[in-house]
């Protein structure tokens, strides 16, 4: 069995006149997070819907968990499991009662549910309906539902889009979790800092081909500067190029005098590579 846990060779997926997914390769580790952003309409949810064969591609191949999604989907399907951007629960239901519907459905035993409210933290909400859950519990027990069936891959599709800082926190914290017990992890986010904490790597989508992937360090160091902000103890800060002489000196100086209290180097965000390649922020 492959290692890999995602492979993709030139996928192309066109929609009539449409191409959303034009000719994209990649590979994704067991245990790596790979984030994969774009504006709307770049090809993230196309891929998605490819890799977890729920659409079949125009041409090119592609693999999860060593299968091919086309020719062998049914075998790849018990391996994964998705998070969708919408929050298709049974509001009606228990969120007990959601995830011993899919644990049916899955042909897990039912501690498993009990063991994922836990994780979670729905222990004490199981027995309420659904539909009185916050966004952020909704969330949580969409995570805990797609991990129902210990997936080997984990399709996230805006996993935190909508939810307040604490609730996104959580599900961070949960998707890092299974990354570090081995489970890949394919990310769609609009929210660059979240990208940058969570990816071991990410690619840009523009026009539905990848222009960019790489670590998030990485892409930052090409778009960023050599340069540093100095505090000083008068307060005032300076920011110094580090391949200009004459700023070195003034740095030099400053700290003969013990006059510096802190320095922060300068460097690009994610955000700044990605307006540079792609014209335009997320």
């Amino acid at each position: 069995m492959s290692t890999l846990g995602i492979e993709v060779e030139d996928l192309v997926k066109h929609y009539g006149a449409v191409h959303a997914v034009d000719g994209i390769s990649f590979t994704v580790q067991e245990g790596e997070i790979l984030g994969f952003l774009g504006h709307n309409g770049a090809g993230k949810t196309t891929t998605i819907r490819v890799l977890t064969g729920r659409a079949r591609p125009t041409s090119g191949h592609a693999s999860v968990v060593g299968h091919d999604v086309v020719r062998e989907r049914e075998r790849m399907k018990p391996l994964i499991n998705l998070v969708f951007e919408d929050q298709n629960l049974y509001a009606r239901l228990t969120g007990r009662e959601n995830l011993e519907l899919f644990a049916e459905l899955y042909g897990v035993p039912r501690s498993r549910v009990a063991e994922l409210l836990e994780a979670v933290g729905l222990t004490a909400a199981a027995k309420r309906k659904v539909k009185t859950y916050s966004s952020g519990m909704k969330q949580r027990l969409l995570v805990a539902r797609a991990l129902i069936n210990r997936p080997r891959v984990l399709f996230l599709d805006e996993p935190t889009r909508g939810l307040d800082p604490t609730s996104a926190r959580e599900v961070r914290a949960m998707v890092r979790e299974q990354a570090r017990q081995g489970t890949t992890v394919f990310l769609t986010t609009h929210y660059m800092e979240e990208a940058d904490e969570l990816c071991d790597r990410v690619a840009f989508l523009v026009s539905g081909r990848i222009v960019a992937l790489d670590t998030p360090r990485e892409l930052k160091l090409r778009c960023g500067e050599r340069a540093v902000v100095v505090l000083l103890d008068s307060r005032a800060e300076e920011r110094l190029r580090l391949d200009d002489a004459a700023d070195a000196a003034r740095l030099e100086g400053w700290m003969a005098e013990g006059s510096v209290l802190s320095v922060h180097s300068q460097e690009g965000t994610l955000e700044d590579v990605f307006v540079e390649l792609a014209g335009r922020p997320l």
